[in-house]
């Protein structure tokens, strides 16, 4: 039997992924958010956290905090796609610029009695989570921090009887004098 070499065909290696926060600032008017994520949408392009507030309100203007994930190239392009839209009026990377300061809140329900309770009333205070609503079968924590915080806080209550969690979104400013 005559055996023929197997060719293998590698594929070309893709770029890695980047987390890229990014903060627009914005008119605050109908239609503008729907058009933000539409270009988005569009594009195939995926939105890990969005958050919206209106920042200034004598100017009508509001800010958009969005975390994205994909490659440099897709990450500039996004960039050069929002500053060409009409009702934006910056963007700005964070994560480029450097250190910003990011933060989350989350609601997280954990039902449990017994020795789960107390675990969880402990971990609650390590985590520096407040109790904000609370019977003899459950509690509702809020917290406050960093994304990767959050994160842990919701994977340990897992077992201690989690059934709830409702996330704001990430928040971010830059370090600095920089401003939007």
């Amino acid at each position: 039997m005559n055996a023929q070499p197997i060719q293998s065909f590698l594929q070309p290696a893709r770029p890695p992924l980047e987390r890229h926060t990014l903060s627009i600032v914005v008119d605050n008017e109908p239609g503008v958010l729907a058009r933000v994520i539409g270009l988005f949408s569009g594009r195939g392009y995926n939105i890990d956290s969005l958050t919206v507030s209106e920042t200034e309100h004598a100017a009508h203007v509001s800010r958009i905090t969005i975390v994205t994930t994909g490659q440099a190239t897709v990450i500039e392009q996004i960039k050069a796609q929002l500053s060409r839209m009409v009702p934006v009026h910056s963007v700005r990377d964070l994560t480029a610029e450097g250190s910003s300061l990011e933060r989350e809140l989350a609601l997280v329900k954990v039902i449990g009695t017994g020795d789960q309770r107390n675990e969880a009333l402990r971990l609650a205070q390590v985590f520096r989570a407040d109790v904000i609503d609370a019977n003899v079968d459950h509690f509702v924590f809020e917290l406050t921090g960093k994304p990767a915080k959050v994160d842990q806080f919701i994977a340990i209550m897992g077992p201690l009887g989690l059934v709830e969690v409702c996330r704001t979104g990430i928040a971010a400013v830059s370090r600095g004098k920089k401003t939007a």
